[in-house]
């Protein structure tokens, strides 16, 4: 076996080191990851709006960078921010309330058996339910993103991106070590997924949560808003999406009566609002592209598990990343270019 050159071995111990201190750091600074990803993700939204202010209209890099900071805070943060609060208070008192919530969904069960011989939840199934409202729900929600200083780090961190993006891409470049045609094929391909998952995905929700709003003003739901919110918060998970509003509201509704009013409810969620999905979705998909439905799936339990709520946007975009770079690896070094 021929011995190992100084020099060689010199750069494999040099790149163990950097690895080593990389993880560490990662691991330390694993807090703050949120902060870092939304950063990323406003930079690319903003990247263009940003160029424009700067190399067109002529203004200050500090000025501009300033103003669309302002208007992401106005714009995606504010309104977020009442929506969680609002969706956090009334999970509170559900899970304050749970037994009473369960008990009328038990009483519900036990009716429908008792006429039509349908057992539509076990004892047992109610029992999970319980456990999963007084567990899950609160941690999707605390998420760490939204913690004041995950944002002030966030908004710090973009700042910088925005006035020094020439000065950071071209050491991106440099840097990284691809070829620059595989370079460019990475920076693209994150801008188009980043697109897709953090602005089409809520704007589907949105449309949905509309949709749905105009349905429970019409049929005279109590805390409309709260079950607009709700089914917007839905319509972001993969498979479920806004079922899992409207379903549960009807059985409430069904369980309290009238009854018309949760039949109601389900037949125009299962029509409407999921018409509604479709369209929006396949209008949405010509513009922004398209996400495999196993992406989003396993991306979403990936986000909410390391993440929390903010998880549905980053989870996506953190597993098409990981597809982007393997694609790109095999067109780097394998023997055989993959075609884009």
């Amino acid at each position: 076996m021929d011995p190992v050159p100084p020099l060689r071995l010199k750069q494999i111990s040099f790149y163990l080191l950097l690895v080593a201190l990389g993880v560490l750091i990662l691991f330390k600074l694993s807090a703050f990851i949120p902060a870092f990803l939304g950063a990323v993700t406003f930079y690319v939204i903003m990247r263009r709006s940003m160029m424009n202010m700067v190399y067109k209209r002529k203004m200050k890099k500090s000025l501009s960078a300033t103003i669309l900071i302002v208007v992401s805070v106005l714009v995606v943060l504010v309104p977020l921010w009442v929506f969680t609060t609002l969706v956090g208070h009334k999970i509170t008192d559900v899970v304050k309330h749970s037994n009473q919530v369960l008990a009328v969904i038990q009483h519900f069960s036990d009716t429908m058996k008792a006429r039509y011989g349908l057992e539509i939840l076990s004892v047992n199934n109610i029992d999970k339910a319980g456990n999963m409202i007084t567990t899950m729900l609160p941690n999707i929600l605390g998420a760490t993103f939204n913690t004041l200083t995950s944002v002030l780090l966030m908004y710090f961190m973009l700042y910088f991106m925005l006035t020094q993006c020439k000065e950071m891409e071209a050491a991106l470049i440099k840097y990284i070590p691809l070829k620059d045609e595989n370079v460019i094929w990475l920076g693209k391909d994150l801008q188009e997924l980043t697109f897709n998952n953090a602005i089409g995905v809520p704007l589907i929700a949105f449309a949905q949560g509309f949709v749905a709003l105009t349905g429970y003003l019409i049929f005279g739901v109590p805390d409309a808003l709260f079950w607009f919110v709700l089914t917007v918060f839905g319509s972001m998970l993969p498979i479920i999406g806004a079922a899992a509003a409207y379903v549960p509201l009807s059985i409430l509704l069904l369980a309290q009566g009238p009854a018309w009013k949760g039949i109601a409810v389900l037949i125009y969620g299962l029509a409407v609002v999921g018409l509604t999905d479709n369209v929006f979705r396949f209008a949405l998909q010509k513009k922004l592209g398209d996400v495999h439905p196993l992406i989003t799936i396993f991306g979403v339990v990936l986000g909410i598990n390391l993440f929390g709520f903010i998880g549905l946007i980053f989870g996506p975009i953190l597993i098409s990343l990981f597809v982007l770079l393997v694609r790109i690896y095999v067109n780097e070094f394998g023997s055989k270019q993959t075609k884009r």
